[in-house]
């Protein structure tokens, strides 16, 4: 597991250990790399959050409307799109994965084991 005080951001500086959850949150999805999906669950375990995916959730909703997050990318551990009602139509987020390759069948990602980007293994150092 991550220690959140080594969290690496982005652009690969190491993020400050006092700023808010959100932007650690962000930090983490924006690493998420096109045509994969992480969950809520996962990225609370990388950060060691304490009320683990609801925290991620709570991130993710006031994350909507930044360009820079691609919140579309998160789906919930079964890899159902539990937070398409954020994205303005039901139906935008399955929109956002399906330009990205990734398919979606009855708001679930297809083939989610093989599309799923953990973050702590990937971003393990």
């Amino acid at each position: 597991m991550a220690d959140k005080r080594k969290l690496t951001t982005a652009d690969g500086s190491v993020a400050d250990p006092q700023r808010d959850y959100f932007e650690d949150v962000y930090e983490v999805v924006k690493q998420v790399p096109v045509g994969r999906v992480t969950t809520y669950g996962s990225i609370a375990q990388y950060l060691s959050l304490r009320a683990g995916a609801r925290m991620v959730g709570w991130a993710m909703t006031a994350a909507h409307g930044r360009d820079d997050v691609p919140a579309h990318r998160v789906v919930n551990r079964l890899g159902i799109l539990s937070g398409k009602n954020f994205f303005g139509s039901p139906t935008r987020m399955q929109e956002l994965l399906e330009a990205e390759g990734v398919a979606v069948d009855d708001d679930t990602v297809v083939d989610f084991k093989n599309r799923l980007w953990d973050p702590s293994i990937e971003l393990a150092s």
